[in-house]
């Protein structure tokens, strides 16, 4: 299961670039603005999203200011009905907690049932700010570093304008 120390030692073992930024524990992209953690302009927030037959789960990766409903995301997707997955989910699939919410969360997911949707316009900035699977710090990485990193490790990734 990877934490933020494993997170952590694996970006390093992989040769992947990152600065890291340790901050009090934030749960919300506001609490993450309030921090004023650097690179805020490249913070994302991220949504863990189940269909309605509990049978697709997305973790979706969009600007941490961008707001698009669950029905947009649901139509570029072609899933059906979205709705958020519940916290067990989140703690089963991907050994997270309730605001620390990040795709390198995809790492722990060992049955591969989470895809990874990342916002075309993280793509477009180049890099993203996301948690090591752990809301007390903030790694800013390059975006095509992630999913590279994510791929490698078995992860579905898609990119999609949301």
């Amino acid at each position: 299961m990877y934490g933020k120390a494993e997170t952590l030692q694996l970006l390093d073992q992989e040769g992947i670039v990152y600065e890291l930024y340790e901050h009090a524990a934030v749960f919300t992209v506001a609490e993450a603005i309030a921090a004023h953690i650097p690179h805020g302009e490249f913070g994302a927030k991220n949504l863990f999203l189940r269909d309605d037959k509990h049978r697709a789960y997305y973790l979706v990766v969009l600007p941490d200011q961008k707001s698009v409903s669950l029905r947009e995301i649901q139509g570029r997707l072609g899933s059906r009905r979205l709705s958020f997955a519940s916290d067990r989910d989140l703690a089963t699939m991907l050994g997270l907690i309730p605001g620390s919410v990040t795709p390198l969360g995809a790492l722990n997911d060992a049955e591969h049932r989470v895809e990874v949707i990342i916002d075309q316009e993280v793509i477009d900035a180049g890099y993203v700010a996301v948690h090591p699977c752990d809301n007390t710090a903030t790694a800013l990485l390059a975006t095509e570093d992630l999913i590279e990193l994510l791929r490698r490790h078995g992860s579905r990734v898609r990119v999609v304008t949301l």
